[in-house]
């Protein structure tokens, strides 16, 4: 028997398989489990978030989009999963002509991979599309790109956790680099430097009709949420891959984190009009937690990810947005100089920056301003269709 027969042989053990019913996307949702059951960095999603996020009746995510989940099977077994997502309101407003891949998870298996791609593949054709790109899921505030580097460093919420042979296996099927994105890594200076303070005081005397808002309750916050979110809209229209929050998804998104939020974390700056003119928005790393708790809150999850967050070094930075006509008036350092503080407050000693593009030249100086260094990189690939 040659080579090419043995190959074929086992190619026709693979089954592809639409999911429709709950067992299937139980099989999707818990299948990652599995893969990285002995990959210690790996950590496990909050499985109700993850329940919410794929049922289209709860995420409107799925109102603008056409979507496909689909499982990999060898000898009933399940080997591996994908999402196809279309984003037809994206595509609209960018004058694209993409589908997207998401969720993509096997063991090291060149031909469960083809599968699993070329099905995606030929189901975006079928709809018209020029071209396939991912990881990229519905928009940038989900897990996007394949990790490249920093594969030693713990994977932080909202990013993916991939072994090193992902990216391999995706590049076997003719993909290529689409765009990077970087992390940083900075220490929280303890004290805060002199200069950086010095900064701080020249721009509160430059911006007399603007005040810096510090919370101490999530109550207090939540009349603000759908405000920065909406200037988030309005800043980052630019960012590749970012979709424009609706006031139901702003809704969706804050259900979802602000519970996991220590609201010292959040920073927000209003005109004299109470108008949000810029944010941040970190929150304490609760990898360890969500590890310890096996990504199930209830009974006892919910008390380990708090413990967790409080007991972490790190924070991880989550959203920021500086209002265009605010810009250049020293906002990002009052804004940094207060969330240091709480950091340093709070027993932090290390930021993760979360991703940037890497032509985001503005962010990155600011990082590298502040001493960061990039510890992390990801890569979304991309691939013509016709």
């Amino acid at each position: 028997m040659d080579q090419m027969t043995v190959q074929n042989e086992k190619l026709q053990k693979i089954e592809i398989r639409e999911v429709y019913t709950r067992k299937d996307l139980t099989k999707f949702i818990h299948l990652p489990a599995v893969i990285h059951q002995n990959h210690p960095n790996w950590v496990p999603p909050i499985y109700m978030d993850d329940w919410e996020f794929f049922n289209p009746k709860k995420n409107k995510s799925f109102d603008s989009c056409d979507t496909i989940l689909l499982l990999a099977f060898r000898n009933k077994q399940a080997v591996g999963r994908i999402m196809g997502i279309i984003h037809r309101k994206y595509n609209e407003q960018h004058q694209e002509n993409n589908a997207r891949f998401a969720f993509f998870e096997t063991w090291n298996d060149k031909e469960v991979a083809s599968a699993l791609i070329q099905s995606v593949e030929n189901w975006a054709r079928g709809k018209g599309m020029d071209r396939l790109v991912g990881p990229l899921a519905f928009s940038d505030k989900d897990p996007q790109g394949f990790l490249i580097e920093g594969f030693d460093e713990p994977a932080v919420i909202a990013s993916n956790c991939n072994f090193p042979y992902q990216s391999e296996l995706i590049e076997k099927c003719d993909y290529s680099k689409e765009v990077d994105l970087v992390v940083y890594q900075i220490k929280v200076p303890n004290p805060i430097p002199e200069f950086y303070l010095k900064i701080e005081e020249r721009a509160i005397r430059m911006n007399t009709g603007l005040s810096i808002l510090e919370f101490t309750s999530r109550r207090k916050v939540k009349p603000y949420i759908h405000k920065v979110l909406h200037l988030l809209n309005q800043t980052f229209t630019e960012i590749y891959g970012f979709t424009p929050f609706t006031e139901a998804e702003m809704d969706d998104f804050a259900n979802r984190y602000l519970f996991l939020i220590n609201p010292c974390f959040i920073k927000i700056a209003v005109n004299s009009q109470n108008e949000v003119v810029a944010f941040v928005i970190a929150m304490s790393h609760i990898g360890d937690g969500i590890k310890k708790a096996k990504g199930y809150l209830f009974p006892l999850g919910i008390f380990r990810i708090f413990a967790a967050a409080r007991k972490t070094k790190q924070l991880n930075l989550l959203l920021g947005g500086i209002d265009p006509d605010y810009r250049g008036k020293g906002l990002d350092v009052m804004m940094g100089v207060k969330l240091m503080q709480s950091a340093i407050i709070q027993g932090k000693t290390v930021i993760d920056s979360h991703l940037e593009l890497e032509y985001n030249t503005k962010v990155r100086a600011e990082m590298e301003k502040m001493g960061g260094r990039v510890y992390k990189r990801f890569r979304i690939f991309g691939k013509d269709l016709k």
